[in-house]
């Protein structure tokens, strides 16, 4: 089965003034669905191979698997984790957790904040559950099928390739992240910290 571009959970404008509608467009439209359709084209190669017994290009399609495949899930997780006139404090487990392995939301937000802004190049911050240390870690993303920890699930996502935020922000990712928590789904939060736990 393919693949398909999922549709946002709200209208491109929605997350204004934040998250400006062109931004969201392109980036829904044109950047996820370019790694929804790398994934199907990865998985139709694989699947080719399978069947002639050619693999000659298996690291290839192996290595286009990983990478649109990671760029699909993360982008998926991206929408989601955002909802107009979100933001402020978590509540809920997500809360407890928080306290429990960061000491307060502040702490949280602060490291969350200061190590979205520092991740070279472009690439992603995630707050994820790991299920083998069972607590929350917050992880940079350089590479988006790299630089994990096996048996991590990431829960909240912020997307700082540039393409992310340019045309409103040009190159202050700074001031993008710091908007971002204006637009944080904290029941989308819990509810996949829930699913995972």
């Amino acid at each position: 089965m393919s693949h398909v571009l999922p549709e946002l959970p709200y209208d491109y404008n929605a997350l204004e003034p934040y998250y400006d509608e062109q931004t969201v467009k392109l980036h829904h439209d044109i950047h996820h669905k370019g790694y929804v359709d790398g994934l199907n084209t990865a998985e139709t190669k694989l699947k080719e191979a399978r069947e002639s017994g050619d693999y000659s290009l298996v690291k290839h399609w192996e290595k286009e698997l990983a990478f649109h495949g990671s760029g699909h899930i993360l982008h998926k997780i991206f929408w989601e984790n955002m909802k107009p006139n979100g933001g402020g404090a978590p509540s809920g487990e997500v809360s407890e957790k928080i306290n429990e392995f960061f000491g307060s939301f502040e702490a949280f937000k602060d490291q969350f904040t200061k190590a979205a802004i520092a991740v070279e190049g472009s690439g992603w911050c995630a707050l994820v559950w790991n299920n083998i240390f069972n607590k929350l870690e917050i992880l940079q993303i350089e590479k988006h099928q790299n630089l994990t920890q096996w048996g991590s699930t990431p829960i909240l996502v912020v997307d700082v390739w540039e393409h992310a935020y340019y045309l409103k922000y040009q190159n202050k990712r700074a001031d993008f992240v710091n908007n971002w928590w204006n637009l944080i789904n904290w029941e989308d939060v819990n509810k996949k910290l829930s699913e995972v736990k």
